[in-house]
């Protein structure tokens, strides 16, 4: 019996071990079928995604363009209109429903016109290659070249435009840019009593984003009586012309009188350029005649107001002051491209000013007086003053203790570094004027302490980009700070309520170099041990200026069709020198990244340079034409410090 209860046992074990076996095994089953449908499911997510970007979409009757659907979508369109917008742009949500009614309307046109926008935030690539630097940006795609929309953003407007441009019979106007070169350059600037005269490079970035300006300000200034020339030069053309003139960088624009040049410190937009020049073509000091007209000035200018007062035109003081206007001494450039000069010989106009002839008065206007500035500054003309003391008279007074930085008067005005900018809403209109003084009072209250800074006010729209490289465009505060310093340094202060004392502790912390200065990086890549490593803003410092390492760097945009013409070459290159534990071969999208160190200056793209282990402050550019992987070993070969073999061993 004892026998036949151990066997039933024995088989009652065996039994329940085969069924957890085989309940194991279905469950492993079941997890390996359930992970299989989850990668599936992974792979059709991934797919949807990819999709997605290629994926044609419509809202509200507006096409939306990404970096996956453009091309495709434009092969063969004749004429479609786009809008380069950013989510948070103010203006952009405005016009939103105007630009549905656009695209409602050219639907119905015969044949319909395609309407469409791009996010240019997250199709960067599109609005790269459109040079789309402010929003919205609209332009009109005549047969894959872009037309430039100016006028007003209304659906009359733009509706008009699209039709006029669709028309099959269309072309642009002729440019109203001179185009000069070593065949009728110095006739053409010998005769002319003013011209602009702007050298640049097919290549330049900065160029090209200057182009469309300059055209339509050289189109308005043509149509002035008399008019005034704008011109250009290819400078990767015209050697001569551009070593003649000192050329090193583009764009440089300079201004001629008689073919004398001198250099052009004024505004890059087209309203800017086009008033600027108009002053310029006048007389370098205007004639105030009455009381009034200083008055004017005073109330309701917006840059720093010069008043010799003399006696009559025979004044010697007068003919000092005049020549001073026209030239200076210290660069050999004219004073009236940075200054708008004035003189008088009405003694009610040297009363207002409480000045004697063979003086110079020297004021803000109101809306830049505070209790700790002086109202104004005199300076008494003798025959011994030379111009370099009106220069520095000039410079010295030229700007408040918290002045209005705007695109017009930075070039002029704003270089001085260290830079506090305070960004908010600036309007001097009578109803929003006690909203702007009472923030700029707030500025006061610190720059008075700080005469080592330069202080100033920038509105927050008219620095949109600015605001978005040191990352502060969506800090939801009304008022942001920065200060921009040498070497091309920017330092944001941390959102929060804005106050004097909340400045002050800002401002002094900079001081004290506690400050960690903003770089605009892409994410610091996980891998990075391929034949050509990828530099970030933030690794900019670790990898190129390591004192240990010779470093070829090459700074491109994703873009540019010579980077990308240049990329298997690059990659040979680097897979060349791997071995080489001392040279790195290094690349960095420029557009993503800041580079902060002002010796790397690229003006365009592909931009390469050579920094030795032992002198990284001056890195070599490859100026070369060979762009080969024997012409790039002849340059890294020819400059390097750490190269543990020679070129015949490799």
């Amino acid at each position: 019996m004892k026998k036949v209860t151990l066997l039933l046992l024995v088989l009652l074990g065996v039994a329940h071990f085969a069924t957890l076996s085989r309940c194991e095994d279905d469950v492993a089953e079941e997890e390996k079928d359930a992970a299989a449908a989850d990668e599936a499911d992974g792979d059709d997510e991934y797919e949807e995604e990819e999709e997605d970007d290629t994926e044609l979409k419509e809202e509200n009757g507006v096409l939306v363009f990404t970096n996956g659907n453009y091309d495709t979508f434009m092969e063969g369109k004749d004429t479609v209109l786009i809008e380069f917008y950013a989510p948070w742009c103010g203006h952009c949500k405005k016009f939103a429903p105007e630009y549905e009614q656009i695209a409602k309307a050219l639907k119905e046109n015969d044949p319909p016109i395609p309407v469409a926008k791009v996010d240019a935030t997250v199709a960067t690539e599109i609005a790269s290659r459109f040079e789309v630097s402010g929003y919205p940006t609209i332009k009109i795609i005549k047969k894959g070249q872009a037309v430039d929309f100016d006028g007003p953003r209304t659906e009359k407007a733009i509706v008009a435009r699209v039709k006029e441009v669709a028309q099959p019979d269309w072309k642009p106007a002729p440019d109203a840019t001179l185009v000069l070169t070593k065949d009728n350059f110095d006739e053409t600037v010998n005769n002319a009593n003013i011209i602009l005269v702007e050298f640049y490079a097919p290549w330049c970035g900065h160029c090209k984003t200057l182009a469309p300006e300059y055209e339509k300000a050289a189109k308005e200034l043509s149509q002035r009586s008399p008019p005034i020339p704008l011109a250009k030069v290819d400078g990767t053309v015209e050697n001569e012309i551009a070593g003649r003139f000192e050329v090193t960088g583009y764009p440089t624009i300079k201004i001629f009188r008689k073919g004398k040049a001198f250099d052009y410190n004024g505004p890059r937009e087209q309203r800017g350029i086009v008033d600027f020049m108009e002053e310029q073509a006048g007389p370098p000091s205007l004639q105030i005649q009455a009381v009034k007209q200083v008055q004017e000035l005073l109330k309701d200018g917006d840059d720093a107001v010069i008043v010799g007062v003399f006696s009559s035109e025979q004044d010697a003081a007068y003919e000092i002051y005049s020549d001073a206007c026209k030239y200076h001494e210290l660069g050999g450039n004219a004073l009236r491209e940075d200054f708008n000069f004035r003189h008088t010989f009405n003694s009610e106009v040297a009363k207002l000013l409480k000045a004697s002839p063979g003086q110079i008065v020297m004021a803000q206007p109101e809306r830049f007086g505070s209790k700790y500035e002086t109202a104004s500054y005199t300076l008494a003309v003798k025959d011994s003053t030379s111009v370099s003391e009106l220069q520095e008279f000039f410079k010295k007074h030229s700007i408040p203790l918290v002045g209005h930085r705007k695109p017009s008067n930075d070039a002029k005005r704003y270089t001085k570094r260290p830079l506090v900018v305070v960004y908010y809403g600036i309007d001097f209109s009578f109803d929003y004027r006690k909203a702007t003084q009472f923030w700029r009072s707030k500025v006061l209250e610190v720059a008075k302490d700080f005469p080592e800074y330069t202080f100033a006010i920038g509105d927050e729209e008219d620095y949109a980009d600015e605001l978005k490289g040191l990352g502060l465009s969506d800090s939801g505060e009304e008022v942001n700070v920065a200060i921009l310093a040498d070497e091309d340094k920017k330092f944001a202060m941390e959102p929060e309520e804005f106050d004097s004392d909340v400045l002050r502790e800002f401002v002094l912390a900079f001081k004290k170099g506690k400050l960690k200065p903003i770089v605009k990086s892409q994410p610091v890549p996980k891998n990075n041990k391929g034949p050509v490593k990828v530099v970030v803003g933030k690794t900019f410092e670790e990898i190129v200026m390591d004192n240990e390492k010779d470093v070829l760097i090459e700074f491109y945009a994703p873009w540019c069709g010579h980077c990308k013409k240049l990329d298997p070459v690059y990659l040979a290159l680097g897979k060349k020198y791997k071995g080489e534990k001392n040279l790195v071969i290094a690349k960095m999208d420029a557009t993503a990244n800041d580079v902060p160190n002002k010796s790397f200056k690229s003006d365009g793209f592909p931009t390469i340079y050579f920094a030795p282990s032992n002198d990284k402050k001056n890195p070599i550019k490859f100026e070369g034409s060979d762009r080969t992987v024997e012409g790039f070993s002849k340059f890294v070969e020819e400059h390097s410090t750490k190269l543990s073999q020679k070129r015949e061993e490799l």
